[in-house]
């Protein structure tokens, strides 16, 4: 037992992770009804896209310094890679059958993957991220990095800034009117479309700071390292009640420690040994999630936006 703080740390900060990026799956699907399975690779290139800036500004610049230009240049590369997806693969299919939309997001997530592992230099093997100085730090019976405290801060400050954003602003309300009835919205003089670019780029930002997050913390970035985690990341935001802001990153969290003890515990179980430790956690991740679909099928806060189909 004396094991269970720090497994439940590493699930927190894990879970908050993947809340981020779930946060961009709820959102677009609250407002356009899509489950974008290329957000993943989103992600990924916020994480390349941080990469290059460091590299661009050399091995010699202090983190402190490096580290904001590194998410400005995250965050603009997932971005412009969003809003061309919006505009250029789903737009146009705005109103055909939903099966459409799906399959161009799988191709999408294909090719933005092929597109870095066959572009950007050496991205056929994991790159080399740079870490934070300082550290480790102890808290009690708990050992944490300075990256663990970015990627704290990071899910705080963007879940309070997109609190204050959706239900204080005026384009918040217009996404809000948008996700109730778009046609509604229309008609009192809403910029649906517009609307709808600011939640992709809302989505991909928070995907951006993830994937830096996840680079910081695991010190190294992948062309596929999307593929599993955008799956988590649409199982949190399941888990949590699609199209719920707030349920997405409770979503993630729950599903972090989840992994965390089942990684930690489960072999420690008489005759499970053998479906214990990190390779059999997503197998339990996505177990959990089944157990609670069940027994809650619109996910722990419930879906906040009607289906309109």
């Amino acid at each position: 037992m004396h094991e269970l703080p720090q497994n439940l740390a590493n699930g927190l900060l894990l879970g908050a992770t993947y809340g981020l990026i779930a946060v961009g799956y709820t959102m677009v699907y609250g407002i356009v009804q899509l489950i974008n399975f290329a957000h993943g690779e989103i992600f990924m290139t916020g994480g390349f896209g941080a990469l290059t800036v460091y590299l661009g500004l050399g091995s010699g610049t202090s983190m402190w310094i490096a580290l904001p230009l590194m998410l400005l240049g995250g965050i603009v590369t997932a971005t412009v890679i969003a809003v061309l997806a919006e505009r250029f693969a789903y737009r146009p299919l705005r109103n055909a059958p939903r099966l459409a939309p799906l399959i161009t997001a799988i191709g999408l997530s294909i090719t933005l993957q092929q597109l870095v592992w066959g572009f950007y230099p050496k991205a056929k093997s994991p790159r080399v991220f740079p870490s934070l100085p300082g550290g480790p730090f102890h808290l009690g019976s708990i050992t944490f990095q300075s990256a663990d405290i970015f990627v704290v801060v990071a899910a705080v400050a963007s879940m309070l800034f997109l609190a204050y954003f959706v239900q204080r602003t005026r384009t918040g309300r217009a996404m809000q009117a948008t996700a109730q009835d778009p046609d509604t919205a229309k008609l009192m003089g809403i910029d649906t479309d517009r609307v709808i670019v600011i939640a992709f780029i809302l989505g991909a930002t928070f995907a951006a700071v993830a994937g830096v997050a996840h680079g910081l913390r695991y010190g190294q970035v992948s062309f596929d390292m999307g593929f599993v985690a955008g799956l988590k990341a649409f199982t949190a935001a399941v888990l949590g009640g699609i199209g719920n802001i707030y349920g997405a990153m409770l979503g993630g969290i729950v599903l972090g420690v989840a992994e965390s003890l089942a990684a930690g515990y489960i072999e420690k179980i008489p005759g499970m040994s053998q479906f214990g430790g990190g390779a059999w956690q997503d197998v339990w991740a996505f177990v959990i999630l089944i157990l609670v679909l069940m027994v809650r099928p619109q996910g722990l806060l419930g879906e906040r936006v009607a289906d309109r189909a």
